[in-house]
């Protein structure tokens, strides 16, 4: 019997666990709409060689509405929700705080009118596990109020001492699928005592209060088995630096997506979180071996693996397909072809 048609490795490696949904590596951030319709168009033209998406494109209702204006952006953004703009059906939306005044009506719009065709919602500025929990209840309740069958993950931004200190909590709460983290707001939220440069490309790595709050919400995230989102890098003309810093946070940090404010961050990004064409070979030739072991030990190039390296391995090649690398087509079909 051919290999590629034992078990499959998500079936021999987790069975009935649960495992985190598999997210694009990359959240991009658009809110005037010339901007999203752009976004959305990119998202599609750089689909189409993979065949799937490989970022997010998050609109965004917080810091794209103008005051007084935004019931008419949570219009819009259902409006390119629904428009043929999202053809991959990877777009979300970032609502307003729960404690804004339009929080609720912003849930209410986008899921009576494109809650079936919404990704995720991002909700910023949670106070805390408290405040979390209820902005999932209130979109859970939107769902139901309009019958929309659909279960909208919920994404929070971690970026208030209290939400930081409650993290584990909020990672764990059911209905969230991604925890990201507001460096600019927790750098302010210290009254000064941060320096500027904590907020910049490489600062940001360098302050320890800073690293801290990275690695805590990174740590949360895997232990409750979601996706931790790394923040923006704003120096966007600056490839170097955002190449630095996503390589830092998917390699140092645990990091497995990370936010972009400007469409030459995106591949950029995608190139950082990807492995590298050494790691993808090892996986495919350890997971083919263990697949034709019936998932026993092995010995490859005199090295022993068991499940335990088994599942990093497939988290490698997962990761490979995500970010639209190149596989042999027979392990494309095999492993990826659902």
């Amino acid at each position: 019997m051919s290999t590629l048609t034992a078990i499959h490795p998500r079936q021999a490696l987790f069975g009935a666990e649960h495992r985190p949904h598999t997210l694009p590596v990359c959240d991009h951030y658009a809110g005037i709409e010339t901007r999203m319709r752009k976004s959305l168009t990119l998202q599609a033209e750089m689909a189409e060689e993979p065949g799937r998406a490989v970022f997010d494109v998050t609109l965004d209702l917080e810091d794209g509405a103008p005051v007084g204006g935004e019931h008419e952006q949570a219009e819009l953004v259902a409006e390119l929700l629904n428009s043929p703009d999202n053809a991959r059906g990877r777009a979300g939306a970032r609502v307003h705080a729960p404690s804004h005044r339009r929080f609720e009506d912003d849930i209410d719009t986008l899921i009576k009118k494109a809650g079936d065709k919404l990704a995720y919602l991002m909700v910023p500025k949670v106070a805390n596990a408290t405040e979390a929990q209820r902005a999932v209840e209130a979109i859970k309740a939107a769902r139901v109020k309009h019958g929309v069958f659909h279960a909208v993950p919920v994404h929070i931004l971690i970026e208030t001492h209290k939400a930081l200190q409650e993290v584990a909590e909020i990672a764990s709460l059911p209905g969230v699928e991604s925890l990201s983290f507001g460096l600019m707001d927790f750098v302010s939220d210290h009254r000064g005592a941060i320096p500027a440069k904590a907020m910049s490309a490489t600062g940001q790595f360098e302050h320890p209060l800073i690293v801290r709050a990275k690695l805590k919400i990174a740590a949360a995230c895997h232990a409750s088995a979601i996706t931790p989102s790394h923040c923006v890098v704003t120096e966007f003309n600056d490839k170097h630096a955002l190449s630095l810093a996503a390589s830092k946070a998917s390699r140092e940090l645990g990091y497995t997506r990370m936010w972009s404010i400007h469409p030459d961050q995106i591949a950029v990004i995608v190139e950082a979180f990807a492995p590298v064409a050494a790691e993808v070979d090892d996986a495919i030739e350890i997971l083919q071996d263990a697949q034709a072991a019936h998932w026993a030990p092995i010995s490859h190039q005199g090295t022993l693996h068991d499940r335990a390296s088994y599942r990093h391995y497939w988290y490698v090649l997962e990761r490979a397909w995500l970010t639209g690398q190149p596989l042999p087509t027979e392990i494309e079909n095999a492993f990826f072809g659902d």
